[in-house]
């Protein structure tokens, strides 16, 4: 289990986070960390304000505790990625979970320059933009497929739409469940790189299979999700009538054959734009939902702050 020290001088930077928030009546205290911590001190610190404190770590494993002390611990599974990319997340998921507004402020304590050490506060001003899928949204899709495998997709989506790849915008399309009758209406279009690879090498909730989907993403075709969130195709091409569809002027070929296929099957599709990085489901062949890229989502404002002196311990 990893863990991060509450040293005198962290404690001294969560104490700040606690006057700016109070100062600046923001909604909710966030406290990105490396590591499990002092859950109880961050608790009996939180104590004379009666606003959430979310705390964010990598592993569920180290947040064990935080909850029953009153804290909202979030999982990120980001160990490897940019502070700001962690950052986006942690206030995504917050906001998803519904334990920020998404036009609020919070105030955010992390480490900046020196992973392990509290270094760094930032008092963010979020924007309608930052809204993400949550339970409550996804119950409005009349489907079989469980909230988990859309949720995850979507995000899959989400971030294909924000990131690109090597640096470059990437479009793709992914169909979910009503597999049988969706492969019906497919075919080949390139070499499939998940065919032949046993089932948990295919699934998405698997982060290892994402990296590997965002890869495959940059090629032609559809992937081909089942309702336990399995690839079971990828490059798909699919065949399919666009006859009395209504579409937004300006949507390629791409999001035309998203709508189609959720006509014909009980499917839904969930499309990543090429030239904006949006997120478009779609089902019964009508858009239902639309997210924009997350990237636009978080307001820096500037908080002018001296750090404190070098710690003693």
């Amino acid at each position: 289990m990893a863990t991060q020290r509450l040293t005198k001088h962290s404690a001294a930077m969560v104490a700040a986070a606690f006057d700016l928030l109070t100062e600046r009546n923001a909604d909710a205290l966030l406290i990105l960390l490396h590591g499990a911590t002092d859950w109880k001190r961050i608790s009996e610190m939180s104590n004379a304000v009666d606003k959430p404190v979310i705390v964010a770590v990598d592993a569920m494993e180290d947040l064990e505790g935080a909850a029953e002390l009153g804290l909202k611990p979030l999982a990120l599974n980001k160990e490897k990625a940019p502070l700001l990319e962690r950052l986006q997340h942690a206030l995504l998921e917050s906001a998803a979970n519904e334990l920020i507004r998404t036009n609020g402020e919070v105030v955010a304590v992390y480490s900046g320059f020196q992973q392990g050490r509290l270094d760094s506060i930032s008092h963010l001003q979020l924007d309608e933009r930052m809204r993400r899928l949550t339970s409550r949204d996804l119950q409005m899709l009349e489907s079989r497929v469980p909230l988990q495998t859309i949720k995850t997709v979507v995000d899959l989506a989400a971030q294909i739409g924000r990131e690109g790849r090597e640096g470059k915008p990437v479009g793709t399309l992914f169909v979910i469940g009503d597999t049988r009758k969706v492969l019906e209406h497919s075919s080949d279009s390139g070499v499939d790189p998940f065919r032949g690879y046993n089932k948990k090498h295919r699934n998405l909730m698997d982060p290892k299979v994402q990296e590997d989907a965002k890869e495959i993403a940059q090629l032609d075709g559809a992937f081909i999700i089942n309702s336990d969130g399995i690839i079971e195709r990828s490059r798909q091409m699919l065949e399919v009538s666009h006859e009395d569809l209504t579409m937004t002027k300006g949507l390629g070929a791409r999001h035309w054959a998203a709508a189609a296929i959720t006509r014909k099957t009980k499917s839904i599709s969930v499309v990543v734009s090429q030239s904006t990085g949006t997120v478009r489901l779609y089902q019964n062949g009508h858009t239902v939902m639309r997210i924009e890229p997350m990237d636009k989502a978080v307001k820096w404002q500037e908080f002018a702050f001296e750090p404190p002196a070098p710690p003693d311990d």
